[in-house]
């Protein structure tokens, strides 16, 4: 599988990754039988980019890629995570709703400071079982999970010392580089303009249908070397399921404006005689910006049916027909 570099660091990723919300339990529970699987299913097709988070699952996502990766030679495989939000021990009455179905029993707390990332890196080590991590994402800093207030102060937090913890740990070699990891593309903006970043792994704002990430963000990227990492190429299932009943877009039932949207698109993909959800997969790795695109599953037959959809040859002219429909 093609390799592209991350930022201006060494750090090389496959083009396309391996994302791990699912394996935490996302919306649905996920045997540790079928987790492992799955990671073999990418494993074996090539896949040498793994992401999890300490939010999927509560730990259990993280556990469950330390125990694959554990016996697999460390550098043939990039591995990201996750900082800013720490998990406390509660009991299992108490263990909060957030669409994590059989998580570990933790809640959640959010620190962007140096001494929080600090602690969720060692605290990853651990659950990880591994010495070593590449890249650390900060992770749902912004107005779209937090609002408008609590954004300012975990801002602040993370301009006053969190960026000096992540650049600390990339200078000393204990990570290769360090971005984001965010649904929403101001907030991007908001600390690029502040702090250089390696990559940005962008969810669902860089898609054949949402392009939110056009206007601004791409250039800022190009400019001044930043990489782009692909999450949620259909728009949590819209493009991949077409504009059905009860069809999800950006994690929730797709409004009727989104469902029209995607009925064009869908138009435009029967016309051309190519499914719509591989022209989804193909749209983001066309951009030099992009170094990889994650495909988040719990399903080996899923995950060769998105890498199957991967091979379709979709013609460049395609695109710009599906232009009319996008979002801005």
């Amino acid at each position: 599988m093609n390799k592209r570099r991350i930022g201006q660091t060494r750090l090389e990723t496959t083009e396309i990754g391996f994302g791990g919300a699912s394996l935490g339990g996302l919306y649905r529970s996920c045997p540790r039988e079928t987790a492992m699987q799955t990671l073999q299913s990418a494993w074996d097709a090539g896949i040498r980019y793994f992401d999890t988070a300490p939010f999927y699952g509560f730990g259990l996502s993280e556990r469950r890629f330390g125990d694959f990766l554990r016996d697999k030679p460390r550098d043939d495989y990039v591995l990201s995570t996750k900082v800013g939000r720490l998990l406390r021990p509660v009991p299992e009455a108490e263990i909060p709703d957030h669409s994590y179905v059989d998580p570990l029993p933790f809640a959640v707390d959010y620190d962007y400071s140096y001494d929080g990332i600090m602690r969720s890196v060692d605290f990853s080590y651990a659950r990880l079982g591994l010495n070593r991590i590449d890249i650390l994402f900060v992770h749902d800093i912004g107005v779209y999970t937090h609002g408008v207030e609590k954004t300012k102060l975990h801002f602040r937090q993370l301009m006053d010392s969190g960026l000096k913890a992540l650049d600390e740990l990339k200078s000393s070699g204990v990570i290769a580089a360090y971005g984001l990891g965010v649904n929403e593309v101001q907030i991007c903006l908001d600390v690029m303009r502040q702090a250089p970043l390696d990559c940005i792994l962008l969810a669902g704002r860089y898609s054949l249908l949402d392009r939110s990430a056009e206007p601004e963000l791409l250039a800022l990227c190009e400019k001044q070397k930043t990489s782009l990492v692909i999450g949620g190429a259909f728009n949590s299932g819209i493009l991949a399921t077409g504009p059905v009943a009860g069809a999800n877009f950006d994690y929730g039932p797709a409004s009727p404006d989104i469902l029209a949207r995607v009925a064009g698109m869908q138009r435009v993909a029967e016309a051309r005689g190519i499914p719509l959800a591989a022209a989804a997969l193909a749209f983001p790795l066309r951009n030099p910006v992009v170094a990889t695109m994650l495909l988040g599953t719990a399903s080996p037959a899923t995950l060769k049916r998105n890498l199957d959809l991967l091979a379709i040859a979709v013609p460049e002219a395609a695109f710009a027909e599906f232009e009319p429909y996008t979002i801005r």
